[in-house]
């Protein structure tokens, strides 16, 4: 869970900021998003095929632009 304290001085539009911050790095969102619905384990899989993919194809791709 993401916690943030106000610092002295500290106005509230940074402090919503740094929270914002902390959530966004402790992945909760995603997390939520994620299980918003169920998603079979074959449906998994195939998403996570398909991220792979696309991976790979972004990183030959930045080699093709390199000139490797």
């Amino acid at each position: 869970m993401a916690k943030v304290v106000l610092r002295p001085g500290e106005s509230q539009e940074q402090l919503l900021k740094r929270f914002r911050k902390e959530v966004a790095k402790s992945g909760i969102l995603s997390t939520v998003r994620r299980k918003r619905w169920h998603v079979s384990k074959s449906e998994l899989r195939r998403i996570q095929k398909k991220k792979a993919m696309r991976r790979i194809r972004r990183r030959m791709a930045k080699i093709q632009r390199r000139g490797g």
